[in-house]
């Protein structure tokens, strides 16, 4: 708190932070939970031959959110590993990331960084069928690329970056020291077991799930719907837990804020009041005329008596007007020693 009484521009400066931080987290809280509520509201389905007439009987043939679990089974092509053998699927992603030392010219520590350099996905059209085989019905699986998919990993692999001398020297100099590359492959295998959160709709016989409306998110999981459901209320509770805390802190620094300014006011007030005080004193011994300089005058201005007594140092000096003028942090004219409190003289 400044000598004016508002706040300091570090305190400002917290509180905004503090504040901005709570309002960020809460808005991702909202999203969280609101992905959380609808994917508990969503409704759930049984891969039958009941499917199409549901279906066919709701308005425009289509449930805008569904919770479907099926097997994978590919339409007509599939997707070989490049690494495994007698390993197939529908969807196939290699990814190439490159790892790296990076100096942090701040902390002058060397720091891990990790970026892709390519990526390729590759998918081919793919059904949900039932867990039962003796069930034929079938889900055609649209923009599987659009939704939020677990896929399994396959294959990973480190090729460690080989050096020179010249190159370790250059990589100093240049703040950067690679340490390789890491190749991976993930796959979405034939028989997997698969939930499909999104909307179903009957199309000319076929049920297809594709991606939702109205902003909802499109599912392609590994986990059953229970376990994806208690996901996602874990993730909005974090969220919402991290939201509090900032929001604790942000109300905590106001609360500070506020006390600060009371505190002053109520120090502001008790000066009033001893001025009014010496003031009433003075008036008194000199019967409301001026008084005259005399060997006590103030040291400061010479015009009027020392009425102050200055501690810790004890030094009377100043009259109570130029203690007030003194700069801050306020100092003894005599020996420069802080002072600390002021008590009032009164001359009988």
């Amino acid at each position: 708190m400044d000598s004016n009484g508002k706040p300091s521009t570090t305190q400002i400066l917290l509180l905004a932070t503090s504040s901005a931080l709570t309002a960020l987290l809460y808005s991702v809280y909202r999203k969280k939970a609101s992905s959380a509520a609808s994917l508990r509201e969503a409704k759930k389905l049984s891969l039958d031959q009941d499917l199409q007439s549901i279906l066919a009987e709701a308005p425009g043939k289509c449930i805008p959110y569904a919770v479907i679990e099926g097997v994978v089974r590919s339409v007509k092509d599939t997707l070989n590993s490049q690494f495994v053998d007698s390993c197939r699927g529908v969807i196939a992603r290699l990814t190439l990331k490159e790892k790296k030392m990076v100096w942090n010219r701040t902390t002058h520590i060397w720091n891990d960084y990790e970026k892709v350099i390519h990526q390729r996905t590759n998918t081919v059209p793919f059904d949900l069928a039932s867990h039962d085989d003796t069930i034929a019905a079938t889900i055609r699986v649209i923009r599987p690329l659009d939704a939020e998919l677990d896929l399994e990993k396959t294959y990973e692999n480190f090729h460690p970056a080989t050096s020179t001398f010249s190159s370790i020297v250059g990589h100093f100099l240049s703040g950067e020291r690679p340490q390789g590359v890491t190749e991976m492959e993930e796959m979405l295998r034939l028989g997997a077991s698969v939930t499909g959160v999104g909307e179903l709709v009957l199309d000319g016989g076929v049920v297809r799930l594709q991606p939702p409306k109205q902003g909802m998110r499109y599912f392609l999981s590994s986990l059953d719907y229970d376990a994806l459901l208690e996901s996602h209320k874990s993730s909005a509770k974090f969220w919402k837990i991290l939201t509090a805390l900032t929001g604790l802190a942000a109300c905590a620094m106001l609360v500070y804020v506020l006390w600060r300014r009371y505190v002053w006011h109520k120090e502001k007030k008790k000066e009033r009041e001893m001025i009014e005080e010496f003031e009433e004193q003075r008036r008194r011994r000199t019967n409301g005329e001026e008084e005259a300089v005399q060997v006590g005058a103030c040291v400061v201005c010479l015009g009027r008596q020392r009425s102050c007594v200055f501690l810790e140092c004890g030094h009377v000096c100043t009259c109570w007007q130029c203690y007030r003028a003194l700069p801050t942090p306020k100092k003894c004219p005599m020996c420069r020693a802080a002072i600390d409190r002021v008590v009032p003289l009164f001359n009988s």
